[in-house]
């Protein structure tokens, strides 16, 4: 499942980037974070629920960060599991200022999808994705921007 776009952050590209890499403000922001720990330099564990179709269920899943190269960008790599199936992708992060207050955040990632999930198909899964990015950067932006 590919997984990419942009997105308009009313904020500096510094404290976009901070902000990406802040567990608090990441639990606050992930649709469904019940919690986000670092355990590591750039490492995290995640759990969240998530409900795709008629599917729901807790995950449980690892973030590690690498080639942070900051303000710039971060690869990040993911894993995660839980009743209804697997998931693990790498994706890039980029940062662009648009201005002293406005920044471009560029995504763009392939997940591999695997159990109960992968057979309700990417038809499902794909607009599902796409509604939780969209929440996770609406609620960023207005964590950034206040």
């Amino acid at each position: 499942m590919k997984l990419s776009g942009e997105q308009v952050v009313p904020a500096s590209r510094e404290a976009v980037y901070d902000a990406m890499l802040d567990p608090e403000t990441l639990k606050g922001a992930l649709p469904g974070c019940e919690k986000l720990e670092e355990i590591g330099p750039n490492e995290y564990l995640a759990t969240m629920t998530i409900g795709v179709a008629m599917i729901k269920g807790k995950y449980d899943g690892k973030v590690k960060i690498t080639d942070d190269n900051r303000p710039e960008g971060f690869t990040m790599h993911i894993e995660g599991k839980g009743p209804q199936g697997q998931l693990s992708g790498v994706g890039t992060v980029k940062f662009e200022s648009l201005g002293e207050n406005e920044t471009r955040v560029v995504y763009d990632g392939d997940a591999n999808v695997r159990g109960m999930l992968a057979r309700i198909g990417s038809r499902v899964i794909q607009p599902a994705a796409n509604m939780i990015v969209g929440k996770f950067f609406a609620e960023l932006s207005g964590k950034v921007s206040s």
